[in-house]
């Protein structure tokens, strides 16, 4: 596992999650769940969901924050990922398996019409040390100013990646 950072996130509230990930980090490089402190993410829950990965592979969400109805419309609590169609429930799910994968967060951005939809996927170990939950950050932006307040006013140039 790499110990820089490959992605510092999209929105202030990513960079909020990627830095408290990281903080937690145990000496294998992986995060715990109970290592997450709930009084840190606060600000963050509406946003957040939790996706658990059975023996199978399938990804079931366990927790979803109230703001998940707005990009998937409807209440995805309890659901399985492959439920959820469309390119967010597409990105959703490439999100997750990479985050695995890879170990540390990834995420990016996609382009839906008038909005952006900021993601940010970071992957946890359960109580048995095993990577089998993602924690999930998905966010609504109007445009990329207002997901990264400190872009400059050149908006040729190319600032996120998925």
């Amino acid at each position: 596992m790499l110990n820089k950072p490959n992605f510092s996130g999209v929105t202030e509230a990513q960079r909020l999650l990627i830095t408290h990930w990281y903080a937690c980090r145990a000496s294998d490089g992986l995060v715990p769940r109970d290592a997450i402190d709930p009084g840190i993410v606060r600000s963050t829950l509406a946003c957040l969901s939790i996706v658990e990965i059975d023996e199978a592979g399938e990804g079931r969400f366990r927790i979803a924050g109230s703001r998940l109805r707005d990009i998937f419309g409807m209440d995805v609590r309890g659901r399985r990922v492959a439920e959820i169609a469309g390119t967010h429930g597409e990105c959703y799910a490439l999100g997750l398996s990479s985050a695995l994968e890879r170990g540390n967060p990834v995420g990016g951005v996609i382009e839906t019409g008038n909005r952006l939809h900021a993601w940010l996927r970071l992957p946890v170990a359960d109580e048995h040390g095993d990577l089998t939950m993602v924690l999930c950050h998905d966010e609504l932006v109007a445009n990329r100013r207002a997901a990264d307040p400190s872009l400059d006013t050149d908006t040729t140039l190319p600032r996120f990646a998925a």
